[in-house]
């Protein structure tokens, strides 16, 4: 699902305390109605959006009556800092996916496949760590990049906005490149590059060559 559609789906509280709810056990209108403290009509129509984005499902019990639960899992990150915003949604990766063959990463996954009660509780504690661990350092990633950023900033003497500055001058530092060029890979209009890598070059961060603009070297 797009991640922005699946912002402003969630963006209503009451369909979060749904969702919420759901992920404890599946539950009929009435139960949803008063756990959330608003009429059945109501918890009607935020049910049918869920459902119509497919995050929702029902069934019919042997009492005929229609219970709730989530459909699938889905995966939702957003990141806000001085240098951007960001969101995007996954679905979790298929159960045959090996994760042993990604090249830079390690991870104990012995107690995958065991069997057993004793095993499977096991094992869940053990990814429950590994997600906390994985939370942990995405956090850290994010400061270090926020980190990283605000001294390019100063580094190069541009004030706050070292975000477009430093897609531009990673885009240099691979090769030479034309002002057009530039501007489509960093998304930006033409008068804005153009006026981006005039303050570099006053700055002696750039110049601009036969071969295009570059980064300056030291003398």
């Amino acid at each position: 699902m797009d991640s922005a559609a699946l912002l402003d789906l969630l963006g209503n509280e009451n369909r979060r305390r749904i969702l919420r709810l759901l992920s404890r056990k599946p539950c009929y209108v009435t139960e949803i109605s008063e756990y959330l403290s608003v009429s059945p009509k109501a918890v009607i129509d935020h049910l049918r959006k869920l459902e119509e984005a497919g995050l929702v499902e029902s069934r019919v019990d042997d009492q005929r009556r229609k219970y709730f639960h989530i459909a699938r899992n889905v995966r939702l990150e957003v990141n806000v800092s001085p240098y951007g915003f960001a969101s995007k949604s996954a679905y979790p990766e298929n159960n045959t996916f090996d994760i042993t063959t990604c090249r830079h990463l390690s991870l104990d996954v012995s107690g995958a496949s065991s069997d057993g009660l004793d095993d499977l509780l096991s094992t869940l504690e053990d990814l429950e760590v590994l997600e906390n661990e994985l939370s942990l350092a995405q956090r850290w990633v994010q400061g270090r990049l926020s980190e990283t950023l605000d001294r390019l900033s100063e580094e190069v003497g541009v004030g706050q906005d070292s975000r477009i500055h430093a897609d531009v001058l990673s885009s240099v530092r691979q090769e030479p490149k034309g002002i057009d060029e530039l501007g489509h890979e960093v998304g930006a209009p033409r008068e804005v590059i153009a006026d981006l890598l005039e303050r570099l070059a006053d700055e002696g961060v750039v110049q601009r060559t036969e071969r295009g603009w570059e980064l300056k070297t030291e003398a």
